[in-house]
């Protein structure tokens, strides 16, 4: 099961120019071949189909446990997406579609994300690999978290948009730790050093701006354990020194703090939500007052117009 918090791991910018045609290359990494809509989906199958987990525990707790924080990194790529869809939509003035690579964000999607790729072309269950073989299946993820990090470095080389740009900047770091993660279960396994092969690509990760911050954070050393009580044995692989920097290897037992997201606002144009957003709300509105919650809504955003925090915490957690 996976335990929702209502919270990004990561701070992402609010809303600033829009930008549809970038964000229509993002998409390749939510829902191409090595986008996160894959590693979530790949690492999920195997954990999933895993036989005799207990045996193998550390490399179960392993697959298990990084599936988890794939599908917060999901959620990143999305509202980076919808973050950059923003304002192409106002009422009345739809964008133009000569000025569109993916017409079916704003056609079908509601200004919205869309489990496709770069392409438009739709994310598919062919890309998961669960072989049940431990060292085959370690390998492709491997394989697969380096894909998915030559991907976001093109992108990053692409899309200017400050909310693409912090993406990458984050998931370069946080990819680089599954990369790192599954080449020391291999070599615990079969003894081969694929240490030897970082960066890969070999772009150092610390020469990108916009990943130094999570750097001199520690976050290119943390694997995070997304859960409560379980997946206890991940220290059994997640040890050792990071093969860039030579930094000590860390589990830290709780999740990311987390960052309140933005409230992105209705796009009339589109009918996202309704093409009556404020009827919407007063009726949520009544609904509360009927339920005896408060006036207010009880969730926690971001921004209340003038970029504070707003909400409360209490139902943050669902």
């Amino acid at each position: 099961m996976i335990l929702r918090i209502d919270r990004l791991q990561t701070e992402l910018p609010p809303p600033s120019s829009p930008d549809p045609a970038g964000a229509a290359v993002v998409q390749e990494l939510l829902g191409g071949k090595f986008g996160e809509m894959s590693t979530f989906m790949n690492y999920t199958f195997q954990s999933f189909n895993f036989r005799a987990r207990q045996g193998a525990r550390p490399f179960f707790d392993l697959v298990a446990n990084i599936a988890a924080e794939e599908f917060g990194h999901i959620e990143l790529v999305s509202t980076t997406i919808n973050t950059m869809l923003t304002g192409a939509a106002e009422k009345g003035a739809l964008p133009d579609p000569a000025d569109l690579l993916n017409p079916q964000h704003f056609v079908a999607g509601g200004a919205g994300t869309l489990v496709q790729d770069s392409n438009g072309k739709p994310w598919n269950g062919d890309y998961v690999t669960s072989t049940g073989d431990l060292v085959e299946d370690l390998t492709h993820n491997f394989f697969l978290e380096t894909g998915a990090r030559n991907n976001k470095l093109k992108v990053y080389e692409m899309v200017d948009h400050p909310a693409a740009r912090a993406l990458t900047g984050y998931l370069l770091v946080r990819g680089g730790v599954h990369q790192v993660a599954y080449a020391r279960a291999v070599e615990n396994l079969t003894g081969a050093d694929l240490s030897k092969l970082f960066p890969s690509p070999r772009i150092p990760t610390d020469e990108i701006p916009e990943c130094q911050p999570h750097i001199e954070r520690g976050e290119h050393q943390k694997l995070y354990r997304f859960s409560p009580s379980d997946y206890n044995e991940l220290a059994a692989v997640w040890n050792g020194v990071h093969p860039e920097t030579g930094d000590p290897l860390e589990v830290v037992d709780q999740a990311p703090e987390g960052v309140p997201p933005f409230d992105l606002p209705a796009q009339e144009g589109v009918y996202a939500p309704d093409y009556a957003p404020e009827e919407i709300a007063e009726i949520a509105r009544r609904l509360r007052e009927q339920a005896g919650l408060p006036d207010e809504p009880t969730g926690v955003v971001a921004n209340n117009g003038n970029g504070g925090i707003v909400g409360k915490v209490k139902g943050a957690v669902s």
